[in-house]
């Protein structure tokens, strides 16, 4: 496959460029090195398109998470305790896990365990894969991300995506390169506020 499009939200090319060049040559050849015909093995059911291959998402996650785990990309999660009030919520923020947990008891309230998790994470960048649908590009972008920025656990976050010509071949209601540019772009220039780097891809 090949990086077809770059677009560099609040400098994080740059950022990349500057102080992670090398885990930016990685990411470019994971991409270079995903076998797209290989991941053409979705037959459609759809009405218009029935019988046809299409690029299957699932194989291509698989294909970049190979590609991804051999150069040392992990997952990472990090939980956190949450509660109904808005009060105790804006207090316990900065807080450690066990001290959140601690807190809300202490207020009287519930604590309901959760978590952020990232696909990819190495030397403070972190890397979503997607290929679902629009929901999933737009909490990574406004939420996951930010949330392991906000927590000074990255620097960058990426974010890969089919370009158009390459979502038309795949099954409805993918999300894709020009649309979440657009979905970027029209929030102003902070907002989000971390540094991501959008890229989309294509056979």
């Amino acid at each position: 496959m090949q990086v077809a499009k770059i677009y560099s939200h609040l400098n994080g090319h740059e950022f990349l460029l500057m102080h992670r060049k090398t885990v930016w040559q990685e990411i470019l050849d994971v991409v270079h090195n995903i076998d797209a015909q290989s991941c053409q093995t979705k037959v459609s059911r759809e009405k218009k398109r029935q019988g046809n291959l299409l690029y299957s998402p699932v194989a291509l996650n698989e294909a970049f998470k190979a590609q991804l785990q051999k150069r040392g990309w992990a997952e990472h999660r990090v939980s956190y305790w949450v509660a109904e009030d808005e009060k105790i919520v804006r207090q316990i923020l900065p807080l450690p896990p066990e001290k959140q947990k601690e807190d809300i008891e202490r207020a009287g309230f519930l604590p309901i365990r959760s978590y952020n998790q990232t696909d990819y994470l190495k030397e403070r960048v972190a890397i979503e894969v997607q290929f679902g649908k629009y929901a999933f590009v737009a909490y990574d972008l406004f939420v996951k991300h930010l949330a392991f920025y906000m927590r000074d656990q990255i620097d960058v976050g990426v974010e890969i995506l089919p370009m158009k010509s390459m979502q038309r071949q795949m099954s409805s209601g993918i999300a894709y390169y020009e649309g979440e540019l657009y979905n970027i772009l029209r929030h102003g220039r902070s907002v989000p506020a971390v540094p991501l780097v959008l890229i989309g891809i294509q056979p």
